[in-house]
């Protein structure tokens, strides 16, 4: 009977080894689940995400007024690297056709050949014509070494401007590259940006972006809307005619979307809608808000009058036209249209005039 016994369990096996099984898992869910928690980023309130939306705005702004500083030069250096190219293929052509006359002359010399000028003298038939000739041909002799001097000048202008181009080209590439790099830091940034503000519901979106309601009528962008506005703004009474016709383009520039590094007709970043105001008023101002401090005269905040470029941040890095009674018109950023906005939304930086 003894054999049929059934051997005796470890203590550890059975309802106890299943027991201690499922505290281990349980430990470990609850592990992971604490993990979890830690480890999740709390949600951003609006407020929050205005903030940091704010922030990335405004470097990207900076990063903007960079860009289109290095597209200034790089454009500028493309004129400059295609005027040098030019000019050394046309001398390069005079110099060609300097080469083929050279060529000519020492060819025909070459036909005729060389006798030494006291045996030509003797067994000439006519010695006074043998004399005319070498006099004449002395004259030919001089002018054939000026065509040869001539030949190398041109040879060192043309390596000049080889030289000069080299320089400019590798100029040229050096402002590319910071295109580049400015380039990859906005459209980081407005990504971070576009990003956080997805995570807003649709009215929450439009209080952070003030599209609820501040964004100026759509009336306003027509031409007579414009003037109404800008009667209403005072604008009309600057004694200057060409700040009151740049002040009337950005009025029509109402609701235009803002696009970095765009200067219109359709679109603007900052700099470029106060760039292409004033140039509908025929006045040329630099590209960036850095340049365009320092375009015209500078007035106090007190001496403010339509038509004076308002800069904010200690960077400088955003400008507005001021239209009077304490507002401006400026293109915001990526999710606000160009706008009517009080100048004491942002920190003042300062304002020049330039007429």
């Amino acid at each position: 009977m003894a054999a049929h016994r059934r051997p005796r369990q470890h203590p550890f096996r059975g309802r106890t080894a299943r027991t201690a099984a499922l505290l281990a898992m349980a430990g470990a869910a609850t592990t992971t689940g604490f993990d979890g928690i830690a480890q999740a980023e709390p949600r951003l309130t609006p407020t929050q995400v205005k903030t940091e939306v704010d922030t990335l705005y405004r470097e990207a702004e900076s990063a903007t007024q960079k860009y289109d500083g290095a597209k200034e030069q790089a454009d500028a250096g493309e004129r400059r690297l295609t005027s040098l190219r030019d000019e050394a293929a046309r001398k390069t052509q005079k110099l060609n056709s300097a080469r083929d006359a050279l060529g000519t002359f020492a060819a025909a010399q070459y036909r005729s050949g060389d006798i030494a000028p006291a045996w030509q003298l003797a067994l000439s038939s006519d010695p006074k014509r043998y004399l005319d000739d070498a006099a004449l041909a002395e004259r030919a002799g001089d002018r054939q070494a000026a065509a040869v001097s001539q030949v190398r000048r041109q040879l060192q202008e043309i390596e000049r401007l080889r030289g000069a181009a080299r320089v400019e080209l590798k100029s040229l590439k050096s402002h590319q590259d910071e295109l580049r790099r400015q380039k990859a830091s906005v459209t980081g940034k407005l990504a971070e940006a576009r990003r956080l503000l997805a995570e807003l519901s649709p009215s929450q979106r439009d209080h952070v972006t003030g599209a609820d309601g501040t964004a100026p009528a759509a009336a306003s962008r027509s031409a007579d809307g414009a003037r109404q506005a800008l009667e209403q703004a005072g604008a009309v009474a600057t004694p200057d005619s060409r700040a009151a016709a740049a002040v009337a383009y950005a009025f029509a520039k109402l609701g235009s979307p803002y696009v970095w590094g765009a200067t219109g007709p359709h679109s603007f970043d900052c700099s470029g809608l106060v760039q292409a105001a004033y140039r509908a008023a025929g006045v040329s101002l630099p590209r960036t808000t850095y340049a365009q401090i320092d375009a015209g005269r500078r007035v106090s905040r007190s001496e403010l009058r339509p038509g004076d470029l308002v800069f904010f941040y200690s960077g400088v890095s955003h400008v507005g036209l001021y239209i009077g009674n304490g507002r401006m018109i400026h293109a915001p950023n990526p999710s606000a249209p160009v706008r009517v906005a009080p100048i004491d939304q942002m920190p003042f930086a300062g304002a020049t005039r330039v007429v």
